[in-house]
């Protein structure tokens, strides 16, 4: 059973002049496809408003804290932390899995722990903030939340987008470029979902998801370098086994 979103509110912290945008933000669109005489609205306008909301304040987080960096890696630093996979690490930190309101169907199928399911809530929560208490208690919501991210950032010198590193590794392995191959799509048009395999030579390395190609790409990228630097250094190009 979810929490109720009182619960959520006290858990993390928050309060609200109108909870009503705190029990719209953890409503799926499965459970207001399922219970479409009652349900009310779903979280996805929420999550539109609170993705732009989110932006904003990493971005300026990020330009604050990294005077002498580029836009390329404030960029790739962002990227990082309000990606699929970044915002449904933050979701599963402050267990929002557990509040999200979903239809039978989603809940039988797993959605629950869908990175971009939970990405979504973590926007949606983000979105009900700012429209009750402001920017201000948003941004301080955003910073909390994603403390742990703006604290361990690397440095600029080892930061490099994980498509990038990738190319980098794979031509060294094998002399070619990574392949990618789109798994699974689903969703309607303003909400697609994103599977993604990347591979070198033919070998699987990794699987990721997001909310376009290039996020669930990138997120691949990132499953398929944690795999390659377990794996150790790898051998030049053309190397006899």
């Amino acid at each position: 059973m979810p929490e109720h979103e009182a619960q959520v509110a006290e858990r993390l912290g928050l309060t609200f002049d109108d909870p009503a945008l705190l029990a719209q933000a953890l409503v799926h669109s499965s459970y207001v496809n399922e219970h479409q005489d009652d349900a009310g609205e779903s979280n996805e306008r929420l999550e539109f408003l609170g993705d732009a909301v989110l932006s904003l304040v990493m971005s300026e987080e990020l330009y604050r804290r990294h005077p002498e960096e580029p836009e390329g890696i404030l960029t790739t630093r962002r990227a990082a932390i309000v990606s699929t996979l970044g915002l449904a690490r933050i979701a599963r930190r402050l267990e929002l899995g557990n509040a999200i309101v979903l239809g039978q169907g989603a809940e039988n199928s797993g959605e629950r722990e869908r990175g971009s399911v939970l990405a979504g809530v973590v926007e949606a929560v983000i979105a009900a903030v700012y429209l009750d208490q402001g920017l201000e208690a948003a941004r301080s919501f955003i910073l909390d939340a994603s403390a742990a991210e703006l604290d361990a950032a690397l440095p600029a010198d080892v930061l490099k987008a994980p498509k990038s590193r990738l190319q980098e590794l794979a031509f060294a392995i094998s002399g070619h470029a990574p392949s990618y191959r789109i798994v699974h799509t689903d969703g309607p048009d303003h909400d697609r979902h994103f599977i993604v395999e990347v591979g070198i030579e033919g070998r699987v390395l990794g699987r990721g998801e997001g909310r376009s190609r290039r996020e669930a790409e990138t997120d691949a990228a990132s499953a398929a370098l944690a795999v390659l630097e377990a794996d150790g250094p790898p051998p030049a190009a053309g190397a006899a086994a």
